[in-house]
This record gives structure tokens, sequence and C-alpha cells, in this order.
């Protein structure tokens, strides 16, 4: 049974860091493109961040572009976001994806709340 399961989320103030985890099992995670998208409040799902198969090539939002890292840990079976200069539109839930070929895999998410 596939699973991925997202922790790290919380609440942090503007200018703060934020490392969320996706720890995957159930499938060949090496295999998969892995990505983070994200779903603020009364908004519609954002694409935030991917990281292919290979770890070769990492795409990021503008929005998010210089403050977030995406990576991951083959080995481990996890994938990571790195979040800096955390900013309060950066509020939503943060939910990881795996996708291969027409295979797509989803968390239930972690909350991410930037506030002072």
């Amino acid at each position: 049974e596939v699973h991925l399961v997202e922790s790290g989320g919380g609440l942090v103030q503007p200018g703060g860091s934020l490392r969320l985890s996706c720890a995957a099992s159930g499938f060949t995670f090496s295999r998969y493109a892995m990505a983070w998208v994200r779903q603020a409040p009364g908004k519609g799902l954002e694409w935030v961040s991917g990281l292919f198969d290979d770890g070769g090539g990492t795409k990021y939002a503008d929005s998010v572009k210089g403050r977030f890292a995406i990576s991951r840990d083959n080995a481990k079976n996890t994938l990571f976001l790195q979040m800096n200069s955390l900013k309060p539109e950066d509020t939503a839930v943060y939910y990881c994806n795996a996708r291969r070929d027409r295979v797509d895999y989803w968390g239930e998410g972690t909350r991410v709340t930037v506030s002072s």
C-alpha cells in the first residue's frame, strides 16, 4: 500500500524557517518525480517545487524561488522542502506528490501558518 506522510509544518513568524519532510512507502521512490504542492485558505492548488526522479533537475514557482529548496534522499525514501524567509502568503497546507507516467500519489498534507 502506498503512503506519503508529510510532517514538519507548524506556526512560524514571518522571516522564519521550516523544513518539511515527506516519508514515502509502498512504491519505488527513486523512480518517481516528486513535487510539493500547496493550497492556501480559500484558494486552489498551487505547484511549489518539483524534483525529477534522477535528482538532476529542480524547479520552483516564482513565488518561492530563492527562498525554498527541494531535495530528496532516495536511500531513506524521503522528500524535503527547506523553507526560509517565510511570508504570510506562504500560509497553506503543503502536499507531497509522487508522479510517474500516469500514476499520481498524494499525501494528506501538513499545515504551515506564517503569522506574527
